[in-house]
């Protein structure tokens, strides 16, 4: 989404850029949800508009120069630390920045699956712009928009060596899972608390097939539309959809935390059997219900990890 004022704006910037376009001639081709790009094989002026693209630049010791910001922040992930210290905010999830972005003179811009084709037409005259063909947040895209962004950023060999990892470990704890916990005791469900009410998250996304690998049954009570990434907010009386052995939940914000906490004061929050278990797990909203990439799958997996040690009392 961005104004006719940007769009002209940007336009003329990329004007200004579109001759320097052919010294990506000589480099490969990349198919993507726009057809086939070519792209330097050495980029190094790397902005990403999608917060799985950023996660797998990271993942690929690749350092870009631009993101934009994620849900709930005025910044990128917490969870990225240190690796964006410097890095130039050039739009939000719902409205990209195109002249921010034309103002970092990128040689590759690594998009989401949901830019539009009006947006498209203008990145492209900036730097060649890759696009998956996947939709996002829906598995199994994290692992081919690793591969796709990995090839675009030469990296098509460490990308694949970190998809492997991270199925390796999920593959040991699912072990750990089914070793520990009895099959009808794994059942979860993951959701967000946003000061409105909490949201069952679709069990399609990529934390909760994250989640899924490692052995546990992910359940959305059937509140969560087909095709949608969440249910509506439930009020306090409905919250038995969420009833599972366990859940893991997430808060975006202060706020959400705020809400929170005001609702683990009611009756109705209480009487859940998953409270009364002390199997409610607090985790990152902006890892569990925002981010995609191999470094929020780590994140992910370590607090799996810890649930296991500190949680499971069932019998060896």
């Amino acid at each position: 989404m961005f104004t006719a004022r940007s769009f002209r704006h940007a336009a003329l910037l990329a004007a200004g850029l579109t001759a320097a376009m052919g010294a990506f001639a000589a480099g490969k081709v990349v198919s993507t949800q726009y057809g086939d790009v070519t792209v330097n094989s050495d980029a190094k002026r790397v902005v990403t508009l999608y917060e799985g693209a950023l996660d797998i630049s990271y993942a690929l010791d690749v350092k870009p120069i631009g993101a934009i910001t994620t849900r709930g922040s005025d910044g990128v992930s917490n969870y990225l630390g240190d690796r964006a210290k410097g890095i130039k905010i050039v739009g939000t999830t719902r409205e990209i920045n195109l002249e921010a972005v034309a103002a970092q003179r990128p040689d590759l811009i690594l998009a989401s699956p949901r830019l539009n084709p009006e947006q498209y037409k203008i990145l492209s005259k900036i730097a060649p712009t890759i696009v998956p063909k996947s939709k996002p947040h829906q598995f199994p895209s994290w692992t081919d928009d690793t591969r796709l962004f990995g090839k675009a950023l030469n990296k098509s060999q460490e990308a694949e060596a970190i998809i492997a990892k991270i199925h390796d470990r999920e593959a040991d704890i699912k072990k750990v899972v089914e070793a520990k916990i009895p099959q009808d005791k794994r059942n979860v469900s993951l959701i967000r608390w946003m000061p409105q009410g909490a949201m069952v998250m679709s069990t399609k996304i990529f934390s909760t097939e994250v989640l899924a690998n490692t052995g546990f049954k992910v359940n959305d009570g059937g509140v969560v539309k087909k095709g949608s990434p969440h249910s509506s907010a439930l009020s306090l009386e409905n919250l038995s959809s969420i009833d599972s052995e366990w859940v893991f939940l997430a808060t975006m914000n202060l706020e959400g935390q705020k809400s929170l906490d005001a609702a683990k004061k009611s009756p109705a929050f209480e009487r859940l059997s998953v409270v009364k278990k002390d199997h409610v797990i607090p985790v990152d909203g902006q890892v569990w219900t925002s981010g995609s990439g191999p470094l929020a799958a780590m994140v992910i997996l370590d607090n799996i990890q810890k649930t296991l040690d500190t949680k499971v009392s069932y019998p060896e």
